[in-house]
Order: C-alpha cells, then structure tokens, then sequence
C-alpha cells in the first residue's frame, strides 16, 4: 500500500444498519485484499439508528460470509462528510438524492470551500446490477439479507476495476 494520505470512501443508506454497514465492510476488505490505500466507512441520511450496531440479521448474514459488522456503530451523514470523503456512495436512488440535496446546501453554506466529494451510486459501474437501487431488506426476510450482500460484492468488485485504473491507486 503506499503511503500518501488513503482515499476516503463513504458508503450512505437511510439508516445505516443495514445495507450502507454491510456496503462498508465488503468494500474495506475488497480493499485490503487488492492492497489499495482506501479507508472505507458509512453513514446514513437520517438519524433514526444514532451509535446503534447493525441490524442483528446483517450482522447474521455477513458473518456468515466472514464478514464482521459487529464494531460498526450508526451515524448520520453531514456537511462535514462532503470535505472529508472523495467519493460518497449511495445505496438507492432516493439516498442519492438525499445526498445531492445535502451536498448543495453544504455548496451554499460554504461559498467558495472546495467540496471534494463525488457522488455516485453503489452499482454505478456493476456490469450485473449496473446503476440499480441496492433493495433496502429491513421490512423482509433472509433473502433481502443475502441480495444485500450478493450485490455489495458484486459493486465492489466493480469499484475495485474502477480504483485499479485509476494511476493514483
């Protein structure tokens, strides 16, 4: 890995116990595995599940895969998060939006400071789910658990590609 300062990759869902958890996990260790010098961490656009661990069934699900969710805690996404991260990425389209929307009031509260974040769908570059919306599977059952996960590696895989060509990675 080198030793310039990492890129900053933040995962965003509604809640942050679910889908943007499980988002960070896989792509950290997607990471680590390609040795890219990328940090890796989540928020949610709402403040529903404030410093609570994972669902219990992400947690059950990932681990199952040997994916460890148990550390993470849920957070809110902020102004702060646009100057801190390179690359936001959103879970679902309307996380998407929630995020553009905060990213321009961010823009108008801080005339003139260079926002550096990016925003992009988790799938934006997945040849199998390319642009779709990763289903939030709160409300249903193991299945929602597992496409969760399926398409987490699936668009990390792709991020992957896409840091590997780019020359700074």
């Amino acid at each position: 890995m080198s030793s310039k300062t990492p890129y900053k990759v933040l995962c965003v869902c509604l809640g942050n116990i679910c889908r943007s958890p499980t988002a960070e996990v896989v792509l950290r260790q997607y990471c680590d595995k390609h040795q890219l010098n990328i940090q890796v961490d989540s928020a949610g656009t709402s403040n529903y599940h404030p410093n609570k661990a994972p669902d219990e069934r992400s947690q059950f699900h990932a681990k199952a895969r040997g994916y460890d969710l148990s550390a993470l805690r849920a957070r809110q996404l902020k102004m702060v998060d646009f100057f801190e991260f390179d690359l936001i990425l959103a879970m679902d389209l309307e996380n998407l939006q929630d995020i553009q929307d905060l990213k321009n009031k961010t823009e108008r509260e801080y005339l003139g400071r260079y926002i550096r974040a990016e925003i992009a769908l988790m799938s934006e570059y997945d040849p199998k789910y390319l642009k779709q919306a990763l289903p939030d599977p709160y409300y249903g059952g193991a299945e929602g658990f597992e496409r969760v996960l399926d398409q987490c590696e699936s668009s990390s895989q792709a991020w992957i590609e896409y840091f590997k060509k780019q020359a700074h990675y």
